[in-house]
């Protein structure tokens, strides 16, 4: 006993051709190639993202220290490498004269030590003389009317 087959019977199979196959797997592959190249730019994103705010907090630092310093921050520049956060930065004070006889103006910038040369972040102020040894402080209390000296 054999079985024969009639040529009508292979196109009846409900299989898929190896065209469709190959057609899905490609589908498949640009949709992939798509979620990687979009997670790797959302890494780079978080990376940048990251340096901005971790050279911002240095810079606002380094021009609150400026500014409370008892001694007024001199004309020029000035660097200095630190550690923040497990890395080491690099910042450059410029520290300039404005129009106003009792401001300064200061520049930092602030880069990775590794690339001092790219600044990831800069911030300018304003820098106010110290206030004399000799000056009385101010007592602020608190009354009903909010605070008074």
């Amino acid at each position: 006993m054999f079985l024969t087959m009639s040529p009508d019977s292979f196109h009846k199979s409900g299989g898929f051709t190896l065209i469709e196959v190959l057609v899905a797997l490609a589908i498949v592959t640009l949709g992939m190639f798509a979620v990687v190249t979009q997670l790797n730019r959302y890494a780079m994103s978080a990376s940048y993202i990251e340096q901005k705010i971790l050279a911002s907090w240095i810079a606002t630092n380094t021009i609150t220290e400026l500014s409370i310093s008892p001694e007024w921050a001199p004309l020029g520049t000035s660097e200095l490498n630190l550690e923040f956060a497990n890395r080491l930065w690099r910042w450059r004070a410029e520290v300039t004269e404005t129009e106003i006889e009792n401001l300064r103006r200061v520049d930092v910038y602030v880069s990775l030590s590794a690339k001092p040369q790219q600044i990831i972040h800069r911030v300018s102020g304003l820098l106010e003389p110290p206030v004399p040894a000799d000056y009385p402080p101010t007592y602020w209390i608190k009354n009903s009317g909010g605070l008074t000296e």
